[in-house]
């Protein structure tokens, strides 16, 4: 059973069936990911395009509970592979969760018919590409085909990547793995269709803020005006995305922050701001996990507090921990120093011990600075 049939017959993409404009010329291969920050990455991007044009078989995978950065990546690809006229011969798109649902925030992205559960993915793929996957951990179910792989290119924009694959196309200075990918297409020859277009404006927008974070670049700016050239109606997309939840959220939502914690003298008095959501709470209201998470959006507005945290109980009883920083304290770092990662300003790690405890060592962390 694929994703799309699991979750359903799902939401109309935001797209317009007209045909499509054509689009501005891509930049030249290495710009858009940002080669002049990380030396080297316009030769991991020629080995990508050449184990790529010699696959006859290509396996495709993001981190668990994949994002619109990590999943609309990944399918854009997966359009622009399977083009007409384009080796390879077989291709496979996944990610390792069981059980195998797509986020249903992201279920108007184009594509899901191209997903395949993780339980017929290929035990040894002879060219695999991983997607906004910082560490072979974050891949799941999908780390043993990851290990075993012919070849493994991994791309990413975390800083805190480990550069696990034997070609890493990783930029911690792209605003969102999306960027990466639109320039590695333009490498391959691709073409920007609108399927292209939506997954990659959808990981850019997100992982961007919607253009409010500091990622925002002029060349961010380019990148998005390229993609909405295609016909993509940014209004639809920002609909999907964050103007709408079920109604059950408002009543979790007035009970999570009515327990909000607020010390001001933590991470090293720039201030921390606090908060759980247990499984109960999702139970009572109905709610999955990926339901709760703009919660970490309304925290994060507290002003006396530099970091925000927000603790998500999962089914199995682990704590999926978000953690925010306007800039003060590298949240990234802490959460790496317990077994998570990702940017300074935006980062995750997960807990298996209470949340009380949980916290604790977060906070021990966050007063390093």
């Amino acid at each position: 059973m694929t994703a799309a049939s699991s979750a359903g017959a799902s939401p109309a993409a935001p797209v317009s069936p007209a045909p499509m404009p054509s689009a501005p010329a891509p930049p030249p291969a290495g710009q858009a990911a940002g080669d002049h920050r990380v030396p080297g990455l316009a030769a991991e991007q020629a080995r990508a395009v050449a184990l790529i044009n010699e696959a006859d078989e290509i396996c495709l995978a993001c981190h668990i509970r994949p994002d619109a950065d990590a999943l609309g990546s990944m399918l854009a690809l997966a359009h622009a592979l399977h083009a007409a006229g384009r080796r390879p011969q077989r291709i496979t798109a996944s990610f390792g969760d069981e059980p195998f649902e797509v986020p249903e925030i992201l279920r108007f992205l184009p594509g899901l018919g191209l997903l395949s559960p993780p339980g017929s993915y290929p035990a040894r793929p002879e060219v695999m590409i991983t997607f906004d996957a910082g560490s072979i951990d974050r891949l799941g179910l999908l780390a043993g085909p990851a290990a075993q792989a012919g070849h493994l290119i991994v791309v990413d924009h975390h800083a805190s990547n480990t550069r696990f694959g034997r070609v890493n196309l990783v930029d911690p200075g792209a605003a969102a793995t999306a960027v990466l990918v639109l320039d590695l297409i333009g490498a391959l020859g691709g073409e920007l269709t609108q399927d292209v277009a939506l997954g990659l404006y959808a990981g850019l927008v997100t992982d961007t803020g919607s253009f409010k974070f500091s990622t925002t670049t002029p060349e961010v700016h380019q990148m998005a005006a390229r993609l909405l050239s295609t016909g993509i109606e940014p209004g639809a997309v920002a609909r999907q995305l964050w103007d709408r939840a079920p109604f059950g959220y408002l009543g979790l939502l007035s009970g999570v922050l009515a327990r909000a914690v607020l010390e001001t003298d933590a991470a090293g008095g720039h201030g921390l701001v606090w908060t759980s959501v247990s499984a109960a709470d999702r139970a009572a209201h109905g709610l999955s996990l990926d339901a709760v998470e703009p919660v970490i959006d309304v925290v994060r507005r507290t002003e006396e507090a530099d970091v925000a945290a927000v603790l998500k109980q999962s089914d199995d009883g682990l704590w999926q921990v978000s953690a925010r920083s306007r800039g003060a304290v590298d949240v990234g770092r802490a959460c790496a120093r317990l077994g998570g990662g990702g940017h300074r300003n935006a980062a995750g790690f997960t807990g298996s011990r209470s949340a009380q405890e949980t916290m604790a060592r977060l906070r021990g962390l966050l007063a390093e600075g």
